[in-house]
């Protein structure tokens, strides 16, 4: 997904080659087909070959993995999921960064949902 998001298309070929750790290429057709069948990709028939591209927006299909992520590791769990990804990344993160994440701490504490 990644390879069509950055090249916004790709035949099965072209994301094959674009692959750092190459599975065969039967394998990249087989995953092309269950996202297919899953919705996040469509194709078109170009000059005799299948061009794919994603279905969602990046942002949009980040979110939904995210919330995939944190409903099944997480218990559903948003602070358990923030902490375990702070406590793996406080030493890389920049002070821009970690600026960031305080003002979004400071911004939900000020619109804060009640329990």
């Amino acid at each position: 997904m990644d390879i069509l998001y950055r090249r916004g298309r790709a035949s099965a070929a072209e994301i094959h080659e674009a692959m750092p750790d190459r599975p065969s290429y039967s394998a990249v057709r087989a995953k092309l087909r269950v996202l297919e069948e899953k919705g996040h990709v469509r194709h078109k028939e170009q000059a005799l070959r299948f061009v794919y591209a994603p279905v969602a927006p990046r942002d949009s299909a980040r979110r939904s993995a995210l919330r995939h992520l944190v409903s099944t590791f997480f218990e559903g769990s948003f602070g358990q999921a923030m902490a375990a990804l702070l406590d793996l990344s406080a030493a890389a993160l920049s002070k821009a960064e970690m600026d960031r994440i305080a003002a979004l701490i400071e911004r939900g504490k000020k619109e804060g949902v009640e329990p």
